[in-house]
């Protein structure tokens, strides 16, 4: 039987490494909706080889494009999400959601219930709307399954075992500054900023992981992922990046997990995650694991792991507070703005103000709560203060 498939953010980096896994294979699958935004050429293009039963395009000058070029009159098009009720008649068997930003909480949620599986690669939902996203899986008994490198590791270093957790450490590349001196960060152009040394990535991720932004996010989704303290948490220096998690057990016990830098191999096991399949895989680096080189953090050098401490050990709107906030210091840097060390600089300056402080004890109950705080901290706050 064909493996009945959802995609949400087909034409992002995430959604075409999975279509392309799904390409070699095509006939096992049954592709019941792909989705863009803007993109309507690549959705055209996965429509014609993957030949899915809907699509939604959420721009509607690009729906209208896609619908004046598209030749298969088979396919349902819609223009927002409120169609799923028309699109799902029955559960289906795996969605990867992958779409960007804020943007992608609401489909995440609402997608849980028409689905057995979903792997996660919205950071938001992860962070901001955890606890939502929680609720709604164990309300329609929906496997949840980490897309990121570092969590996948994790999920995959857990499978089958019952041990308990003592620590886990997870690894950053140190990004394309690791040894720029610190005195030259005031230098620092948008265009260096975006080569990361071992990864592919969006702008956006790839400023986050040059002001390690990006390691303070996924201790926080690791946090929520695994029901663990922050305490038991850690980051480490490895440029290779080729270790992507540690997990140290409470019998004594530690596991490494590594694979090459490359997302084909979280995203097809999410996949797969039930089926023995194989893929191709470079042999064992020897040479690297020779030579991890894994060090402590610089926090001069990195000042944003220092947000870690500010954490409330409870899930609360304190999280979005703090992703809505290197969301509008990173647009502004990108859009040369501020300069790059101001983007730690008016971080830690804006966590610190009083009005912020009793987000820490306010659990977000809906996603309004969510949106309506993000927005405040865009269109208010912020405007006073950078």
């Amino acid at each position: 039987m064909k493996k009945k498939i959802a995609i949400l953010g087909s034409t992002g980096s995430i959604g075409r490494t999975l279509v392309k896994i799904i390409e070699n294979s095509k006939n096992n699958f049954d592709i019941i909706l792909l989705t863009g935004n803007k993109n309507y050429k690549t959705l055209l293009l996965q429509a014609k080889t993957l030949r899915p039963k809907n699509i939604i395009i959420t721009d509607k000058t690009s729906y209208l494009k896609f619908i004046q070029f598209n030749r298969n009159k088979k396919i349902n098009i819609y223009n927002n999400f409120k169609s799923f009720n028309k699109i799902f008649k029955s559960k289906i068997d795996y969605t990867m959601s992958s779409i960007t930003g804020l943007d992608g909480l609401v489909p995440t949620l609402n997608i849980i219930k028409f689905t057995r599986e979903i792997a996660v690669a919205n950071k938001e939902a992860l962070i901001c709307g955890w606890s939502l996203l929680k609720k709604e899986l164990l309300k329609f008994n929906t496997k949840f399954l980490p897309v990121d490198s570092e969590h996948f590791s994790i999920g995959y270093g857990l499978k089958n075992n019952n041990d308990k957790i003592d620590k886990v450490t997870i690894t950053a590349s140190g990004g394309p500054f690791y040894n720029l001196p610190i005195k030259d960060f005031k230098k620092i152009k948008v265009k260096q900023a975006l080569k990361h040394p071992n990864w592919k990535m969006g702008k956006k991720i790839s400023i986050d992981s040059a002001t390690m932004m990006n390691k303070v996010f996924e201790i926080i989704e690791a946090r929520n992922i695994f029901d663990l303290d922050y305490k038991d948490l850690k980051i480490l220096i490895h440029p290779k990046s080729y270790v992507h998690a540690i997990i140290q057990f409470k019998n004594g016990m530690s596991k490494i997990i590594v694979h090459d830098t490359n997302m084909r191999i979280p995203i097809f096991n999410t996949l797969y995650w039930n089926n023995d399949k194989e893929i191709k895989s470079k042999n064992l680096r020897i040479n690297i694991l020779n030579n991890l080189s894994l060090k402590k953090v610089n926090q001069k050098r990195f000042p944003l792991v220092n947000i870690l401490k500010y954490m409330p050990n409870n899930h609360s709107l304190y999280e979005t507070l703090v992703v809505s906030i290197n969301d509008t210091l990173v647009n502004q840097f990108l859009d040369g703005k501020i300069n790059f060390i101001d983007i730690s600089k008016k971080f830690i300056e804006l966590i610190n103000l009083k009005e912020f402080k009793k987000y820490k004890k306010i659990k977000p109950t809906k996603i309004r709560d969510i949106i309506n705080l993000n927005q405040l901290v865009r269109l208010k706050i912020l405007t006073k203060h950078v």
